[in-house]
């Protein structure tokens, strides 16, 4: 801002137009009115002293309008955040690919997982495509825990499927989890706070969250990543069924957005 600027924004009454100052003649009255912010003459709405248009007071408004609409749209979408890891895991029921329906209730006195998944996302074809995450599936599925995953993304959205695609990608991609969910209305992915895929949680045999977060320590699409990561759901699961408490009980998730409805 150069002096004459800063000499306006003081006083706005010593805003001039260049041929009132080359003349010496005095701004008319009614220019006197100036905006602090725009400088704009609040009285006629012309052109201000720094000679930018401003628009009128009705359009200046419905921008405003526009803009407080669109920002409060957009929180109320993400308004929502995880249980807290120690509290009461929020009970759901969903179908599976199967047509079969699986409730966390159910599976009361288990260890749980919950995946939420995306097939198109490529943080998840990360762990699907090196095999890691079927690894991880098979090797707790066999020591007794319920690995849930969930596909939450709403109808028309990247990553939503039907139950026909979900056994196809199933039966191509060889996973090993107990089930594969539908959640199209977005009500488990909502009651968890999910807003990444793949985040993952784990619940314990007294339906409480014991972890909630990234599924590793590196937040990137390349599987090459994967051997020189923390995978701290493994790290999870394994001090869990040890007896022992969870070192690191909640990280920040990453990967592609759930595309809620």
């Amino acid at each position: 801002m150069n002096n004459r600027a800063r000499e306006i924004f003081r006083d706005p009454r010593r805003a001039r137009p260049a041929s009132a100052v080359a003349s010496g003649r005095a701004l008319p009255t009614r220019h006197l009115n100036f905006c602090r912010v725009c400088y704009k003459c609040l009285t006629c709405q012309k052109l201000n002293h720094l000679g930018k248009f401003v628009s009128n007071q009705s359009m200046n408004t419905k921008i405003l309008l526009s803009v407080v609409t669109s920002s409060l749209i957009a929180t109320a979408v993400y308004a929502f955040d995880p249980p807290p890891v120690g509290s009461a895991a929020p009970d759901f029921s969903l179908p599976d690919a199967k047509g079969g329906t699986h409730s966390l209730s159910q599976y009361k006195g288990k260890y749980v997982v919950l995946e939420w998944f995306n097939p198109e996302c490529p943080f998840v074809k990360k762990h699907y495509g090196s095999g890691n995450m079927q690894k991880l599936q098979d090797q707790y599925t066999g020591k007794g825990v319920v690995w849930l995953t969930i596909d939450s993304n709403a109808p028309g959205t990247e990553g939503n499927i039907t139950s026909e695609q979900a056994q196809k990608i199933a039966e191509s991609w060889k996973t090993r989890q107990t089930a594969l969910l539908l959640d199209p209305e977005g009500k488990a992915g909502r009651a968890y706070g999910a807003k990444n895929t793949p985040d993952m949680v784990i619940i314990n045999p007294e339906g409480k969250i014991a972890y909630e977060g990234a599924i590793d320590s590196k937040a990137s699409p390349n599987p090459a990543d994967i051997p020189s990561s923390t995978n701290y759901v493994k790290v999870a699961l394994d001090e869990s069924l040890a007896g022992k408490p969870v070192t690191t009980p909640q990280t920040k998730p990453y990967g592609c957005s759930v595309k809620y409805k």
